[in-house]
């Protein structure tokens, strides 16, 4: 079974939902390719952003809840989330930082790459890396950011472990990522997918981090369709983890489960995908509901607060 694709999405926990879209659609420049609800709370939003085809392995999500706590980054968790800009593009997104009032690092190097170091509005580490070209435009959507400077997608995400090893044994046994270099405690895996390509493992004594905004909750790694996701599920069992059943998201099927360090894992169907209840060219211009929600709309929408639109 040849399974390389790398990473499906990241999902990630907020604060304010309006300042979230504003940061990472208006300032970033994605593409809103989902307006929906955290389906085991309806009354709080779940907010996708991709590039603007959508593509999985582009894919940031987020739970945002006004009132929630700041979390605290530690052990056990991915701290950092890595965006591929096109090379050759620092410094427009110098610029473009600047000009949004965002605080960033100068220009160094990841792992060889050009990159540059900065915050969303909750605190989470986010990265631009600047390698490969432009993809190919495949729809209308009109971004703020000019598209040959665009997010593609994910470059990497980076996980904060205390067994790098037993880590290291999932990325490469059940995702089919491979070891490629090491800088100190830093050690890059990847597969040969085009975005969504390398996972970082950071060896770590740190205290386990603690949830809460500007945390990541999990991150989801592709399987082609159920019939591989439920071969994955069966690989996890095999190393003695504990897997959830498979879950109908709607958009794709999901298996969730904890690497030994304790990052939440998810592996998740590339279909049907995010167009499968809309038209593709309005993706995120609506909320959608699940069909098992949909009776209860009129509440739902009542309760979720304004994204400023």
């Amino acid at each position: 079974m040849k399974h390389n694709k790398g990473l499906h999405h990241i999902s990630v926990l907020a604060g304010d939902p309006a300042e979230n879209y504003d940061f990472y659609v208006k300032k970033l420049g994605m593409r809103m390719v989902k307006r929906s609800v955290n389906q085991d709370d309806p009354s709080t939003y779940h907010l996708f952003y991709g590039n603007e085809a959508a593509n999985p392995g582009s894919s940031i999500t987020f739970f945002p809840w006004p009132r929630a706590h700041k979390g605290i980054p530690g052990s056990g968790e991915s701290v950092n989330v890595a965006f591929q800009v096109p090379e050759g593009t620092e410094d427009f997104w110098k610029e473009r930082l600047n000009a949004e009032n965002i605080e960033h690092s100068d220009i160094f190097e990841v792992f060889g790459n050009p990159a540059i170091r900065f915050q969303d509005p909750d605190g989470l580490e986010l990265d631009l890396i600047f390698s490969d070209q432009p993809k190919e435009i495949v729809s209308a959507f009109e971004t703020t950011v000019p598209t040959e400077s665009s997010i593609q997608g994910f470059w990497s995400t980076r996980l904060k472990v205390a067994n790098p090893d037993a880590t290291a044994d999932i990325l490469k046994d059940i995702f089919k990522f491979e070891e490629k270099e090491s800088e100190e405690k830093l050690t890059r895996f990847a597969t040969d997918a085009q975005i969504g390509s390398n996972v970082i493992i950071e060896e770590s004594d740190d205290e386990q981090g603690k949830g809460g905004r500007g945390i990541v909750h999990h991150v989801a790694f592709r399987a082609k369709d159920e019939e591989e996701l439920a071969e994955l599920r069966e690989k996890v069992v095999e190393k003695g983890l504990h897997p959830s059943p498979i879950i109908d998201r709607h958009w794709f099927k999901s298996v969730y489960f904890r690497e030994p360090s304790g990052v939440l894992f998810e592996i998740a169907s590339d279909g049907p995908g995010y167009d499968v209840d809309e038209d593709f060219e309005e993706l995120g211009e609506t909320l959608i509901l699940p069909p098992w929600l949909e009776p209860r709309r009129k509440i739902i929408e009542d309760n979720l607060p304004d994204l400023g639109i």
